[in-house]
């Protein structure tokens, strides 16, 4: 029978829809501009699709672990580690000594590239770690594509391969003020489960790729439409949406424009709410991350299933370079809203120049 140590890290992601664009250090400013903690639902969604009949838990009390479980309806667990009221960096830590100490065979973990980097200190290489996907950004190449690919992977733990999966370290700082610097922290050992196990995002620059950006947005800007609230997403390719309209946005947040004019700059949930259900009709752009794949829930929380909806699914255009598209070969969704993710349908076409589109795969969590 494998034993499966769990975590969660209660404040993962709770900067994301709030446009804090993570949550090292900054808990209090979230909760001040009303978020609220998303980590535990995703764990259960997670842990709602293991079948436990072979499987025995080691977790932590509480929030960081033992009240998901419950939820979940696993009864197997026996807590090893016990936080306090507010949980830290140092209780991740901690908490994956006590599950070495244990004799561990797998590490899950509900949280972000923060909470991977921790435990990463903690076990090294030592036992092999899974991340369900409940951050902000989710950089590095050790969580499931999706909380659904769990159960998955766990039925199959013993006789699955195990590749390096690379753990990022991404500057919050730098994110924040509108610069992507990631630097490579170390390799964990992961689960290989082609399609059930994201890659590492990657950052190309090449000449190439630039133009390709250009003529993409050169197409956007010529089929931009009056009176339309256009929600523009983060990354490079969407950045060159808002130059080629001399509009000075956010490379790393999300824009909104109409008329060619800038509406909202850096906009949290709460302003795309506001601007949508004041009736105005709107169309939302985003392009995925590069190798991920990911189109809409993963760094780009403030484009929320609330906010989609509001747009209506068929009003969502991805844009992507040709050479990005290369590296990707299917695109995901991770909204955690099924019945949402099911108005996409299976395929996808992607603006990939000047009038040009490819039809990717689409795979919802």
């Amino acid at each position: 029978m494998a034993t499966i140590a769990f975590l969660i890290n209660p404040i993962a992601g709770m900067g994301g829809t709030v446009g804090l664009k993570g949550t090292d250090r900054l808990v209090d400013e979230a909760r001040r501009r009303g978020a609220v903690p998303r980590a535990e639902e995703r764990a259960v969604a997670a842990l709602s699709t293991v079948d436990a009949k072979c499987l025995t838990f080691l977790t932590c009390g509480g929030s960081m672990g033992e009240n998901a479980l419950t939820r979940a309806g696993i009864a197997s667990y026996r807590v090893v580690y016990m936080p306090g009221a507010e949980t830290s960096a140092a209780d991740t830590s901690a908490a994956a000594r006590a599950f070495l100490a244990e004799g561990a065979d797998l590490l899950l973990f509900c949280g972000g590239d923060g909470t991977a980097r921790d435990l990463f200190d903690a076990v090294d290489a030592t036992i092999p770690i899974l991340g369900i996907p409940a951050g902000v950004k989710m950089y590095s190449g050790v969580f499931a594509t999706s909380p659904s690919r769990v159960g998955e992977i766990l039925a199959r733990t013993s006789d699955l391969a195990f590749r390096d999966g690379e753990v990022m370290d991404v500057d919050e700082e730098a994110y924040r003020g509108g610069t992507l610097a990631t630097r490579l922290y170390g390799y964990a050992k992961v689960p290989h489960l082609p399609s059930g196990v994201q890659g590492c995002k990657t950052v190309g620059e090449a000449a190439d790729e630039e133009r390709a950006k250009e003529e993409i947005a050169r197409f956007i800007a010529d089929v931009m439409a009056d009176d339309i609230l256009y929600i523009i997403g983060a990354g490079t390719t969407t950045a060159a949406i808002t130059r080629a309209l001399g509009i000075e946005g956010t490379l790393l947040g999300v824009d909104v424009i109409k008329n060619r004019n800038l509406v909202a700059r850096d906009a949290c949930e709460r302003d795309l709410l506001r601007l949508v259900e004041a009736g105005e009709r709107c169309r939302i752009i985003v392009s995925p991350i590069g190798a991920q794949g990911f189109v809409l829930g993963r760094g780009t929380q403030q484009i929320s299933p609330a906010v989609v909806r509001k747009a209506g699914a068929g009003r969502v255009t991805v844009v992507a370079t040709p050479q990005k598209l290369a590296a990707t070969p299917a695109l995901y969704i991770d909204l955690g809203d099924p019945e949402l993710e099911a108005q996409f349908g299976d395929v996808v076409e992607v603006v990939s120049g000047y009038c040009i589109a490819q039809r990717k795969p689409l795979i919802h969590s």
